[in-house]
């Protein structure tokens, strides 16, 4: 699988949330990268980080964009960037954010994903969270 087909099949896991097929996709030392908070190392972290996720939010993405460099085009190995928006309800209070009462939201966000020999070892994800704040605060 090239790293473009890697993260197209994670994407598309995701909005199946078919958490399993997503997880196969890791390298077991993957690094994710939040837009918030401390760097997590590992896929069992990674894991308490997409259970707790399910929980509070049911998210789909759309228009997506994924760009991989021209260099790295047809390889299993390469950096790769993607574009989408996040359309998601806000389930259950996370933490010290607004009190979630089924709020939905449209979202514009985007990912940076190392892949090596098929798996991916890193990804990075950005979205403007004082955004979010005023969407499900009804700003």
């Amino acid at each position: 699988m090239t790293a473009y087909e890697t993260v197209s099949t994670y994407y598309e896991a995701f909005n199946r949330k078919d958490w399993s097929a997503m997880l196969a996709l890791l390298h077991d030392e993957v690094r994710h990268d939040p837009n918030q908070g401390t760097p997590r190392h590992g896929k069992a972290l990674f894991t308490e980080f997409l259970n707790h996720m399910d929980t509070c939010y049911d998210e789909q993405l759309t228009d997506m964009v994924i760009l991989t460099p021209a260099n790295a085009e047809g390889a299993a190995s390469g950096r790769v960037a993607c574009e989408f928006v996040v359309n998601g309800t806000y389930k259950a209070t996370d933490g010290d954010l607004p009190p979630a009462q089924g709020q939905r939201y449209v979202l514009p966000a985007g990912s940076f994903i190392d892949v090596q020999n098929g798996l991916i070892t890193r990804i990075t994800t950005y979205y403007n969270l004082p955004l979010w704040e005023s969407l499900v605060l009804g700003r």
